[in-house]
């Protein structure tokens, strides 16, 4: 579309085509959902935000005056989950892991103050969910708090099962724009309010 004076403005689906292509086929389950988010606000679907890493920084190292760098930080306080935002008036907050094995996903990649941190959030009307990632499988799915706890207190060993996911959670289908489109399923969860 074109407006005055020469202004064109950009189609958003184009926007989106741009950047995907060969060389990002490698792209990791973070910067997919990154990108999806992206897209999300610019069609002003959902506003949800990869949160950042909570440091206090010590050392900097001042080379010149626009090359900064960092020589010593902390985390200040352990963080909670990956992302966070509203949609359609509801607080979302999630985890976002990938998994190289074929048969499981092992509950040492999630600390137990992210998952106090998600039954919170679901008990306050939020919601909490994680989104996993098989990739040796080309799985992705999104894991609802409710059944995570539900598996967590049925605890009988230190890793879900790929049968789990299968069983109680939602396979996430591979989409072209957005590349993760869990919006939908997060749809399924609020009855598509």
């Amino acid at each position: 579309m074109n407006y005055p004076n020469g202004i064109k403005k950009e189609n958003i689906q184009e926007k989106f085509k741009k950047e995907i292509n060969y060389k990002n086929r490698g792209m990791t389950l973070e910067s997919e959902l990154n990108s999806s988010n992206e897209y999300y606000r610019e069609i002003d679907k959902a506003y949800i935000y990869k949160k950042p890493t909570p440091i206090k920084i010590v050392k900097v190292d001042y080379p010149s005056r626009d090359k900064a760098v960092i020589k010593e930080a902390y985390f200040t306080i352990p963080s909670t989950t990956d992302y966070n935002g509203i949609y359609k008036g509801k607080y979302i907050d999630f985890e976002a892991k990938e998994s190289k094995s074929k048969t499981s996903f092992t509950l040492a990649n999630i600390h137990p103050h992210q998952i106090k941190h998600l039954e919170n959030i679901d008990r306050h009307g939020g919601i909490a969910f994680l989104i996993i990632r098989f990739t040796m499988l080309n799985e992705t799915y999104l894991l609802p708090e409710k059944k995570l706890r539900n598996f967590l207190e049925k605890r009988e060993r230190k890793s879900i099962p790929i049968d789990y996911f299968r069983n109680n959670a939602y396979l996430i289908k591979d989409s072209y724009i957005p590349t993760v489109d869990y919006l939908k399923i997060v749809d399924q969860l609020i009855g598509g309010i």
